[in-house]
């Protein structure tokens, strides 16, 4: 006969493992909204991406990754005087509650040393790493539309 300390054990184990199996779809604190890449012609070798995200609690954008290309960064793009500059950021801040959309001409992700081209109307896999408060990592897979412009 199982012991009452051994079920209290057990259940407690049980409702951990299904907790972590389950976290990514119950517990999903970014939504993400037009998604798109920037479709490209043979032989360019980087493109851009955007989307609109909004989180569910303050967190921040600190990575991105995809199988489409060697290098996927987060850049912003902002007048310095009179010149308009690109650089790469350390990441991107959303407030709770609140959109912050990725799109030309403002902060956006890069993809370069592409794999291949993009042909519009194909879809491009983005893994989107976040960060909260305390440190604690969370990635999101998105499947980007390849376009010429926003969808």
């Amino acid at each position: 006969m199982f012991s009452l300390k051994f079920l209290r054990q057990s259940s407690t184990l049980l409702l951990a493992l299904c907790l972590g199996a389950l976290s990514p779809a119950w517990a999903q604190l970014v939504s993400v909204e037009s998604a798109w890449v920037r479709a490209t012609v043979p032989g360019q070798n980087a493109t851009g991406g955007f989307m609109k995200l909004t989180s569910k609690q303050a967190l921040r954008l600190v990575g991105i990754a995809s199988p489409a290309a060697q290098v996927a960064e987060i850049h912003e793009m902002k007048m310095d005087g009179e010149v308009m500059r690109m650089r790469a950021v350390p990441g991107v801040d959303l407030p709770a509650g609140q959109t912050v959309e990725l799109k030309p001409g403002g902060y956006h992700l890069m993809l370069q040393d592409l794999k291949a081209p993009l042909a519009p109307n194909s879809a491009v896999p983005l893994t989107l790493t976040f960060q909260d408060a305390k440190g604690q990592r969370s990635t999101l897979v998105v499947n980007a539309r390849v376009g010429l412009q926003k969808p």
